[in-house]
């Protein structure tokens, strides 16, 4: 029997022209996380598609109930598609989620355990002890180590895998962090980036990750490298000149949020004394 679990997992999937994969993807997902006893909803955000998508996204929402789906207009673009996902969720917990089957499931169990364990963030990496990565084009490969290792050192962090896309945050890290303005695959590391310099509470596991045998990406490298700059930039100067005042912010955040609970609790502590002293009645004694 599956454990008892209380979060809400909201699985964004962003999906170009992905008729071939989709199904694939979703029969993985949803009896993993089922099996585990895990509450979930699937986000599947259709980016413009042009080919039978769309079908295929209504076909899986007749299949299982947990699945929505969000249709964007142009422009296109993956961080434009995250985005959308990230502004419907309705869980406790946020995991981005390739629709190619790249991803494996188990991650999103491994990595909501995480969270469970009190993590705000989970980075799955595919570089460290006990990843297993298949298929990864050897040019992009080489391109993904070198602009990795330069994050690392311009951010002075242990995570090795930031650009890439598999992570999973509590919600309100993502409210906390945004609103997010990059538009294409330089949203990986924005979000990251954004949680790590807020000083949240971060673990980082060994994924699995195979490059997709249908379709072609949609990461083009060299149109890339000035998206990448600008967000790097940007959270490098925010760390370096004003992070006193984003650490400041998110800890009035969290109070605000404590006072919020605590008042919601003494409210219905005061209702339950009421609905109490009702049912005793004045005959009673």
């Amino acid at each position: 029997m599956s454990a008892k679990h209380n979060l809400k997992l909201s699985v964004v999937i962003p999906a170009y022209n992905e008729e071939q994969n989709l199904t694939g993807t979703i029969h993985e997902i949803s009896p993993v996380l089922q099996a585990e006893g895990i509450p979930y909803e699937l986000i599947i955000v259709n980016d413009n598609s042009s080919d039978a998508t769309p079908q295929v996204i209504q076909a899986l929402m007749q299949e299982d109930p947990n699945i929505r789906t969000v249709d964007r207009r142009p422009p296109g673009g993956f961080g434009r598609a995250i985005r959308a996902g990230l502004d419907v969720v309705e869980g406790d917990i946020v995991a981005v989620y390739m629709a190619d089957q790249s991803d494996d499931p188990k991650d999103l169990v491994a990595s909501y355990s995480k969270i469970e364990q009190g993590y705000d963030c989970v980075f799955g990496s595919r570089f460290i002890k006990g990843s297993e990565v298949t298929n990864y084009p050897p040019f992009k490969l080489f391109a993904n180590r070198i602009v990795n290792h330069a994050i690392r050192w311009l951010f002075w962090t242990r995570f090795n895998d930031l650009t890439n896309a598999f992570k999973v945050y509590r919600t309100e890290v993502i409210r906390e962090c945004g609103p997010y303005r990059a538009s294409h695959f330089n949203l990986t590391i924005e979000m990251s980036l954004s949680a790590l310099i807020r000083g949240y509470s971060i673990a980082e596991i060994p994924i699995s990750w195979r490059g997709r045998t249908w379709g072609s990406s949609n990461l083009h490298i060299s149109e890339m490298g000035r998206r990448y700059l600008q967000v790097l930039l940007k959270l490098w100067f925010e760390q370096v000149l004003i992070r006193d005042d984003i650490l400041e912010e998110r800890l009035m955040s969290r109070s605000k949020r404590s006072n919020d609970l605590a008042e919601l609790e003494a409210r219905l502590k005061a209702l339950e004394e009421k609905l109490s002293g009702n049912a005793s009645g004045p005959g009673d004694s």
